[in-house]
């Protein structure tokens, strides 16, 4: 349950960004309530995800998750150019995410010897 609060929060990261940029600096009431709406949820969402989720990892997933949706919705709508480079980068994000998800949590601790013994 906290990965698909964590990619919620994620989807919500990218709707909160795409309003921002349609609020005009907050001079549009529409945009601005959708984004401080968004913003509130998807930090909620963060904050929860990171109760059992490494916060280094929830946080690059949620970073990278909403930064390639809020491009992809930037590039389905036309405001933005699409490139090849762009999509190999994208789907190099992605990539990078399904990566962290399928690292073990429990590798090495923060406070070992970098070797899986505790320090003293």
């Amino acid at each position: 349950m906290p990965w698909l609060i964590l990619l919620g929060s994620a989807v919500l990261e990218a709707v909160w960004a795409t309003a921002l940029g349609a609020s005009d600096g907050f001079t549009r009431p529409a945009p601005t309530v959708v984004f401080l709406v968004a913003l509130t949820l998807s930090m909620l969402g963060l904050g929860r995800a990171m109760r059992s989720i490494p916060i280094g990892t929830a946080y690059a997933v949620w970073t990278g998750v909403g930064a390639a949706l809020t491009v992809t919705y930037a590039i389905a709508t036309g405001a933005e150019s699409v490139s090849v480079w762009k999509v190999v980068f994208l789907l190099g994000i992605i990539g990078a995410v399904i990566g962290l998800k399928l690292v073990p949590s429990g590798a090495v601790s923060a406070e070992g010897d970098g070797a899986g013994q505790p320090s003293d």
